[in-house]
């Protein structure tokens, strides 16, 4: 594990010398968003299809990989250059995971209808009012949304319920807030 964290760490570096994967504050603090990655996985313990979406320079969605070996992620990006360094990673890290070089309204009516996720993570990723609903068909029961957010407010969204609210380690205004997939909700909506 800690060699694939090390590995992830240093192809990072080095690809983002060349193509601005990440910022300057994630790159001067890489090794705590690397940390708070392995600390939500300890928290959310993923098993099953995860989905991180918009997932740039892997953060968090690979060091939660490599700490997850019960899970499969499917990390969406519509960067190229991104998505390339993203197949790179998983490859050199030897992880059980799927890359698609796609905008998430794109990618959704193309997956297999069977597919069903039991954890998305997101990271910065616009509003989770607009882009949550058009999940709803690809949602196991009780699946559970991450977002990785500025404020411990959960945001208000059809067929969900709040679940818990973690501070994470890195500075004073980072939280993990989980939402839960009521089962019941009919998702003919």
């Amino acid at each position: 594990m800690q060699g694939a964290l090390d590995t992830y760490r240093s192809e990072l570096l080095r690809w983002n010398a060349k193509i601005n994967l990440i910022g300057p504050e994630a790159r001067e603090h890489l090794d705590e968003h690397i940390a708070e990655a392995v600390s939500a996985a300890e928290i959310l313990q993923p098993r099953g299809n995860v989905l991180d979406f918009g997932s740039g320079g892997g953060l968090p969605a690979i060091p939660m990989a490599i700490v997850s070996p019960d899970a499969r992620f499917h990390l969406v990006e519509a960067d190229q250059k991104k998505w390339a360094f993203l197949k790179h990673v998983v490859r050199e890290c030897g992880l059980n995971s799927v890359v698609y070089g796609d905008r998430l309204a794109r990618l959704l009516p193309r997956l297999p209808p069977e597919l069903r996720f039991s954890l998305v993570v997101s990271r910065a990723v616009g509003n989770p009012e607009e882009w949550v609903p058009s999940l709803k068909e690809h949602l196991e029961p009780g699946a559970r949304v991450a977002l990785f957010q500025g404020t411990p407010d959960a945001p208000a969204l059809e067929g969900f319920t709040a679940g818990e609210t973690v501070p994470l380690p890195r500075g004073t205004s980072n939280y993990l807030v989980v939402l839960t997939f009521r089962s019941t909700w009919n998702i003919e909506q």
